[in-house]
C-alpha cells in the first residue's frame, strides 16, 4: 500500500467518479490541512480573568460562517446526515450519542462524535500509517467534512469487497468455463460439417463467446460487513447477492478508479439494487473482516474454490464479538488486559504491590497499638 493509494481513497477523490451510483453527499464545506485547523481554534481560544482570581472564563472557538455552510447542507441534505472525514466516519464512537447512533441534525451532535472518535484522530495524525513507502514525504492533505444524506441502511445488506489488479479476489476460472469449452467444441464440429457458415456471423459469435468467459473471470471476494450478526437473508440469497455485486463491479467500478488495488463497501437495496458505499485503500490499514490479509494477498482464495469467495456468519454460532467494543472502555484497560503496552503493566504492578506494603504496615500499627489481652 503506497501513500498514493491512501490520497486517492479519500472522499473528494472518489465521490465525483462515481456520484450517480452512491448516496448524495456534500463534501464542499470548508477545507483546512491539519496544522492550519489546529492553528485557527488555537486562535479563537479567548481566556478572561475576572475580580475573583480563582475564577476563569474560557470562551469557546467560534466558527459563524462554518457553521452557518454546515447547517445549510444539513437541511439540503433533508435534516440528517451521516458525518466523516477525508476516509473514517467515527463508527466507534456511536455509544456516546445521545440515540447511540451517527444519525446527526446539527454541528454539535458532529463534534460529540468527532471528539470521541479513535478512528477520527487516526486520520488526523496518522493516515499513512502501514505505508510500504515512508521514506517518501507526506503528501498534503486538506481535511473536510463529508455530510452524507441520512439513509436507514440495514447491515445485513452492507458487503466489503476486495480487488487486486483491477479484478475482485477469488476466482479460479480465469480461463473458459467448462460450459464455454463444450460451446467451442460444438462450433468447431459445426464449422466442420457446415462449411456455409459465413465468417462474419463466426466472428461475432467469438465475440459473444469471450465476453461470457470475461464475466465469468469477474467472481468476487466478498465479505459480510456486519460479521457480528447472523441475518438468513444472505444464505438465501448467496448466489443474487454474488451476482448483482459481480454485476455492478463489471460496469460501473472496474477500470473507472485510479488504482488496480482497492477495497469497496456496497449496500444491496431490498429491490436487489447495488449502491457503493465508500472506497479504502488495499492494505492492512483496512479491516479484511472475515479474511485474513494472508489470504487476500497470497492468491490462495484463487486455488481453494471454483466459485466466488463469499463469507457471512452461516449460524448464530459463527457470530464474532464487534471490534468496536473496546473502545467503550478507557484505553489503558484495554492496554492492560491485551498486554499492548508492558510499560503500563509495569505500572500497574508497582502499584499494586505499593498499596499491598502500605496495608501491611497499616495492619502492623494496628496490631501494635492493641491493648494487651
Amino acid at each position: 500500500m503506497k501513500k498514493e493509494q491512501v490520497v486517492n481513497c479519500q472522499f473528494s477523490v472518489w465521490y465525483p467518479i462515481f456520484k450517480k451510483h452512491t448516496i448524495k453527499s456534500d463534501h464542499d464545506t470548508q477545507t483546512h490541512s491539519n496544522s492550519d485547523l489546529n492553528g485557527d481554534l488555537n486562535a479563537e481560544e479567548d481566556i478572561q480573568w475576572s475580580d475573583d482570581e480563582t475564577t476563569t472564563t474560557v470562551t469557546a472557538p467560534e466558527f459563524p460562517e462554518f457553521s452557518s455552510h454546515v447547517l445549510e447542507a444539513i437541511n439540503a441534505l433533508g435534516g440528517s446526515v451521516f458525518p466523516k472525514l477525508n476516509w473514517s466516519a467515527p463508527r466507534d464512537a456511536n455509544w456516546i450519542a445521545l440515540n447511540s447512533s451517527l444519525q446527526c441534525h446539527s454541528l454539535s451532535d458532529i463534534f460529540l462524535l468527532f471528539k470521541s472518535s479513535d478512528f477520527i484522530t487516526h486520520d488526523l495524525t496518522q493516515p499513512f500509517l502501514l505505508c510500504s513507502d515512508q521514506d517518501s514525504p507526506d503528501p498534503a492533505i486538506n481535511y473536510e467534512l463529508v455530510l452524507r444524506k441520512w439513509s436507514e441502511l440495514i447491515p445485513g445488506g452492507e458487503f466489503r469487497c476486495f480487488v487486486k489488479e483491477n479484478k475482485l479476489i477469488g476466482n479460479k476460472r480465469n480461463g473458459r468455463s467448462r460450459v464455454t469449452i463444450i460451446i467451442i467444441i460444438i462450433i468447431v464440429v459445426v464449422v466442420v460439417v457446415v462449411v456455409v457458415v459465413s465468417a462474419l456471423c463466426l466472428s461475432n459469435y467469438t465475440i459473444q463467446l469471450e465476453l461470457h468467459s470475461r464475466r465469468l473471470a469477474l467472481l468476487p471476494a466478498v465479505s459480510q460487513r456486519d460479521y457480528t450478526q447472523y441475518y438468513q437473508h444472505i444464505l438465501k440469497q448467496e448466489e443474487q447477492i454474488c451476482q448483482a455485486v459481480e454485476a455492478f463491479f463489471s460496469q460501473h467500478i472496474q477500470y473507472n478508479f485510479l488504482d488496480e488495488d482497492f477495497v469497496f463497501d456496497v449496500y444491496r437495496d431490498s429491490q436487489g439494487r447495488v449502491w457503493l458505499i465508500d472506497l479504502n485503500p488495499f492494505g492492512e490499514v483496512t479491516d479484511s473482516l472475515l479474511f485474513s490479509w494472508e489470504e487476500l494477498t497470497s492468491g490462495d482464495l484463487t486455488q481453494q474454490q471454483e466459485g466466488p469467495a463469499f463469507r457471512y456468519a452461516t449460524s448464530e454460532v459463527t457470530v464474532q464479538p464487534s471490534p468496536c467494543l473496546s473502545y467503550r472502555i478507557p484505553r489503558d484497560f484495554v492496554d492492560l488486559s491485551t498486554g499492548e503496552d508492558a510499560y503500563k503493566l509495569i505500572d500497574f504492578l508497582k502499584l499494586k504491590k505499593s498499596q499491598q506494603e502500605d496495608s501491611e504496615e497499616e495492619e502492623e500499627e494496628r496490631g501494635g497499638d492493641a491493648p494487651p489481652q
